[in-house]
């Protein structure tokens, strides 16, 4: 049994004492200077601050498309092992941490509002997450450390009254900017452009009234104002409302511009005999408090005119303005989101020109890449996170399916199916079909993606899935379970009210369960074809017969001992499973026999499993061999001798070992695979 002090030692261990007394620095102003020489970027901007943190994680560069890309790692979410990780937005967020570095460099992108659009449910609050956590993790750090500071004001009874700066400003704003270009220089001389150092502004009027205080009640000697100072290091928080703020519309017709740059402290101005003195001001409106770090705007659009104005000169001119008091600095980032009705608003209204030109847009819409998409839901469903419940091979991949296939324009090209597009565009190879040409129907669609289904939905439906009395009777669910479901959802649901679209989804469905089918037909023909040595026989015989035809020699029967004739029946019952006419034999087997002899020049072993194609016919030869004997058809009507029933169960393991099935759904997809051959046996007989 557990005890108290076992309880308090496993705290214990979680706590590092030397990491809190390190993020509780105090020191010096002077102490403050001498670390900013060893180590400069202490004292970087928002901007730069932010880009680091995202590289400290990583770059990773890779090639799609034949084009360039950089994945950056942050984005897949180390600090909470993939709670908010991101995917299939590799272009998006390439702009994104693009936006950053410029703004970091001080090209200009610092002066705008950064706006993420797109439609609902594409990531723009969780990419906004990640980045808030980021700089919380990254504050930390010795790596990100950064740091404020406070007054020390001598009381009348001896003790020192601490008054912290309200807006965690650097420390070297206490620099007077008549000296500081020359400080900022010297500091400055050996450092490449990205990490110079930029201290832009003044003090807040707060920290100003208490400078020039006490700089009167030393006779202007700035040394001995210092000496007021302490210097502390600051760990960004959301939640202690530090360096981080959230700000989000409520009635359009309460909204007041001092939720955003602060208000009057009505209690203090009876101690302080004026509304226009800053001790009695509270500089806590969320632009404000996010100084030195990062705000986000959520529906920024939804705010009302005002705000908007107050949000121009924080980007602009870097400054807001508390009521009373004059313009004051602000170094952060600022970040809005919206969805695609808002923003049509915004670009119809004249009357917002200048916000519209003071804003950079970054389109973030729904992934197109089917791999992609199916990371999303399996970060949440998959059969380790749901205990009790089996997720049946391919049933986040139908819906993933049908998820990006809502999202694609149909394609242009004649010939070319949504779902051969869709096995395009995620890196799948279809004759007649480059690298190019896929850039080029890309290119043709500039706005995939930024329509279709929600991710938000397809999770929604999974939900119910799961809970649904078949699942929780036979303790799992299956595609066609998720089917009905997404399929059962439109009729309700909230963001579809145009019946075509709805029809069009539908359709789509019915596109995934023809594709679903085909999976299935071809997992269970691989799991009945799985005996490696019988496709070793077979294999060898096609290839002795394909060589005695290539030689124009004969074979010799091993049963009889007689030389015979190659058999031509055996080699086309092969190369008809993967559509090679009658007039192109010829070219295929020289082609495999020039194969097998540069694998002996190589000193190499002619392998069946290192040629795709012939793999593939040999499977389905032995699959269509190997059927009448298990009989199938028996198995939809239930009458299975004991010798079937024997090999019906070795498939229905190798279904379970290979592919992921338990004993229930192992035992469903045989079921509906039999009715399918079934159905197509009736067919021909009927035909």
């Amino acid at each position: 049994m557990a005890t108290r002090d076992d309880i308090f030692k496993l705290v214990e261990t979680r706590l590092d004492p030397q990491q809190f007394r390190e993020q509780h620095w105090e020191g010096s102003f002077s102490d403050y200077l001498e670390m900013v020489l060893r180590r400069p970027a202490i004292a970087r901007n928002a901007y730069q601050r932010l880009y680091d943190m995202i590289t400290h994680f990583g770059v990773e560069r890779f090639t799609r498309m034949r084009q360039d890309m950089v994945r950056y790692p942050f984005f897949s979410d180390p600090i909470d092992n993939g709670k908010d990780s991101i995917f299939g937005m590799e272009r998006s967020l390439m702009q994104l941490v693009d936006f950053f570095r410029s703004a970091a460099h001080g090209y200009g992108t610092e002066s705008r509002i950064l706006l993420l659009h797109g439609p609902v449910g594409s990531a723009k609050s969780t990419i906004v997450r990640l980045l808030k956590k980021g700089l919380e993790y990254y504050s930390k750090l010795e790596e990100g450390a950064l740091y404020t500071f406070s007054w020390r004001i001598p009381c009348s009874d001896g003790q020192d009254e601490i008054h912290q700066c309200p807006m965690h400003e650097d420390p070297l704003l206490l620099i007077p900017v008549d000296a500081r270009r020359e400080v900022i220089a010297l500091i400055n001389k050996d450092l490449d452009e990205l990490h110079q150092i930029r201290i832009e502004g003044e003090l807040d009027p707060f920290c100003r009234k208490m400078f020039e205080d006490l700089l009167v009640r030393y006779d202007g000697d700035w040394r001995k104002v210092m000496d007021h100072i302490t210097v502390r290091r600051i760990v960004l928080s959301e939640k202690d409302r530090r360096g981080i703020g959230t700000f989000q519309p409520k009635d359009e017709k309460n909204q007041d511009s001092t939720e955003l740059t602060g208000d009057i402290n009505y209690r203090k101005i009876a101690e302080y005999g004026s509304d226009s003195d800053p001790r009695a001001f509270n500089f806590d409106g969320e632009l404000n408090i996010a100084n030195r770090g990062l705000v986000e705007f959520i529906e920024v659009l939804k705010l009302d005119v005002a705000f908007l104005y107050d949000l121009l000169g924080a980007s602009q001119e870097h400054s807001i303005k508390p009521k009373k008091f004059a313009q004051t600095d602000i170094d952060e980032v600022i970040i809005g989101h919206t969805n695609e009705p808002e923003y049509k608003k915004l670009q119809s209204n004249e009357m917002m020109e200048a916000f519209r030109d003071r804003t950079i847009k970054i389109d973030m819409p729904y992934s197109t890449r089917l791999d992609d998409e199916i990371k999303i839901y399996e970060k949440d469903f998959n059969n380790e996170r749901i205990r009790g419940i089996h997720i049946a091979p391919h049933t986040i991949e139908v819906a993933a399916m049908w998820a990006v296939l809502t999202r694609l324009e149909e394609p242009k090209k004649a010939g070319l199916t949504l779902l051969q597009k869709l096995k395009l565009y995620t890196g799948r190879s279809i004759p007649n079909y480059t690298e190019d040409s896929v850039r080029d129907l890309m290119a043709a669609a500039a706005r995939e993606g930024m329509d279709g289904i929600s991710p938000r939905y397809i999770q929604d439906k999974l939900s119910n899935a799961l809970v649904s009395d078949q699942a929780l009777q036979e303790k799992c669910i299956n595609p066609f379970m998720l089917m009905n479901e997404l399929e059962g959802g439109l009729t309700h649901h909230s963001l579809i009210n145009d019946e075509e679209t709805k029809k069009r989804w539908r359709d789509l469905l019915g596109v995934v369960r023809q594709e679903y089918e085909d999976i299935l037909k071809a997992e269970v023909q691989r799991a009945i074809s799985a005996d490696e040595d019988a496709i070793r026989r077979l294999c060898s015989n096609y290839i002795d017969n394909v060589r005695a035809y290539t030689q124009h020699e004969k074979v010799r029967n091993k049963y009889t001992g007689k030389d015979e004739e190659p058999d031509e029946r055996l080699m086309r019952s092969i190369e008809e499973k993967i559509e090679i006419p009658d007039s192109r034999k010829d070219d295929f087997r020289q082609e495999i026999m020039n194969y097998i002899g540069a694998l002996a020049l190589d000193d190499k072993k002619f392998d069946y499993t290192t040629n795709e194609r012939l793999h593939k016919a040999l499977e389905l030869k032995l699959f269509e061999d190997q059927r009448d004997t298990i009989k199938l058809k028996n198995v939809v009507s239930g009458v299975v001798d004991d010798e079937t029933q024997a090999k019906i169960d070795v498939v229905k393991q190798r279904l379970i070992k290979y592919f992921g099935y338990n004993e229930t759904s192992a035992t469903d997809v045989l079921n509906y695979v039999a009715s399918i051959f079934a159905r197509g046996d009736a067919q021909s007989s009927d035909g």
